[in-house]
């Protein structure tokens, strides 16, 4: 949730940031019932001090052996009002939460400004693309060459765009998981931590995944828990409603977990290998940073995240998004891009956001500074990375004449010793 100051001293800095993300909203309205709400809050106040002063004056009357009906009746009327203006300040202040809950954040000044991902500007490259004296095929065919991906016992079980791995398909999917996170924990200073798969409507609001984006969510029926769309929503809530110290920042968690996403609006779209699925695993890495320095942790956390693929030695590109590409929470965001020769096409990744104090007001993620004054954190996240990317990009990218796959130098001591998969 963007800082109600905005919208109350600087609405144009709000209808600016808007437009530049290519999105309609009615600033004017939540103006209104923002002045509405203050108004209310001031009425009341008024009215409570009269009614307190009328209680003194009841009083004195009282103990003078006066009459002091028409006061008493005039507070009871006081008291009445009081309480119908507490119901339209619980309704203003529902109704301009929930209009404040749908805006996006305020992108960063140093976000490209653009109108869609055409716009995105390539910041760096790693890396060559391979070259092959032969067609590299595209990972789906590699994998059910090699019976290690099954698509059709997947759709069986479940139905589209879910995976079956087998045999050494599965153990490069779980020699990736756990490559990931020792990277991470051992060389990059993170804490890993395993949340549930589960959370509530609360943690989903926290984070900026409610209200807005329900419909793309799997929810559980007869309680009201959702299966998460990535780590970032459980572990971010790990600090929800708590005040860290400033000495403590930044705190850097990592963590595997299976994703769930509906993927609406994605028909007809991916629906080969496992580019686009309902359920994936991702190793993500979640920071609560200082006000301070959040875009200098942003360059951290990028970096960490391209490590992966370094040790991988897999091309890729990084990308800034631009203002009308950018995801709703964040402020800045990276698109980590690797090479698929398979498919001779770039995939996002990774994604590596700084979301500043948007969600950390949402979720009531404070820290105390050593003077004494609590502020808001800013929250930071990345893929470190998503694993079926990785999967197929180790594919494509590793593969030889004959249809095996070699196994890169990094991944040999978390594949049992193998050198390369084959039938």
């Amino acid at each position: 949730m963007i800082d109600p100051k905005i919208i109350r001293e600087h609405i144009d800095i709000l209808d600016r940031a808007l437009a530049q993300r290519q999105t309609t909203f009615d600033t004017g309205k939540l103006k209104e019932i923002d002045e509405k709400r203050r108004s209310l809050i001031q009425e009341t106040e008024k009215l409570k001090n009269e009614k307190n002063v009328l209680s003194n004056e009841i009083a004195k009357l009282k103990r003078s052996g006066e009459d002091a009906s028409d006061k008493i009746e005039y507070q009871r009327s006081l008291g009445q009002k009081i309480d119908m203006y507490g119901r339209e300040l619980r309704a203003a202040e529902d109704e301009w939460e929930a209009l404040a809950l749908i805006i996006p954040n305020i992108p960063d000044g140093s976000v490209p400004v653009g109108a869609s991902d055409e716009d995105n500007k390539v910041v760096k490259t790693w890396g060559e693309k391979p070259a092959f004296d032969f067609e590299p095929k595209a990972h789906w065919d590699l994998g059910e060459d090699l019976d290690i991906l099954d698509p059709k016992r997947a759709v069986k079980i479940t139905g589209s765009r879910f995976a079956l791995y087998k045999s050494h398909g599965a153990l490069l999917e779980r020699a990736l998981i756990n490559f990931m996170l020792d990277l991470h924990i051992r060389e990059h200073g993170y804490t890993e931590v395993l949340p549930p798969f589960m959370v509530n409507r609360t943690s989903m609001t926290g984070t900026g995944q409610l209200p807005k984006f329900e419909e793309e969510l799997f929810h559980l029926d007869g309680v009201d828990y959702f299966l998460i769309p990535t780590a970032e929503v459980p572990v971010t809530n790990i600090h929800a409603d708590e005040i860290l110290k400033e000495e403590q920042l930044p705190v850097k968690y990592v963590s595997y977990t299976p994703c769930f996403r509906k993927e609406a609006g994605a028909h007809g779209k991916d629906t080969r290998g496992l580019t686009r699925l309902h359920q994936f695993n991702k190793v993500e890495l979640v920071k609560f940073a200082h006000p301070d320095n959040s875009f200098d942790e942003l360059e951290g956390l990028l970096l960490d995240a391209e490590d992966v693929l370094k040790r991988l030695d897999i091309h890729y590109r990084v990308s800034a998004l631009c203002t009308g590409d950018l995801g709703f929470s964040s402020a800045k965001t990276y698109d980590i891009e690797v090479w698929l020769p398979g498919q001779e096409i770039y995939r996002e990744i990774s994604s590596c956001s700084c979301f500043t104090d948007f969600q950390a007001r949402r979720a009531k993620i404070r820290f105390r500074r050593q003077g004494g004054k609590t502020e808001l954190v800013h929250t930071l996240n990345g893929s470190g990375l998503a694993i079926g990317r990785t999967v197929m990009a180790v594919m494509e990218n590793y593969q030889n004449t004959d249809g095996t796959i070699n196994i890169p130098d990094a991944l040999k001591p978390y594949m049992h010793g193998l050198d390369r998969i084959t039938r």
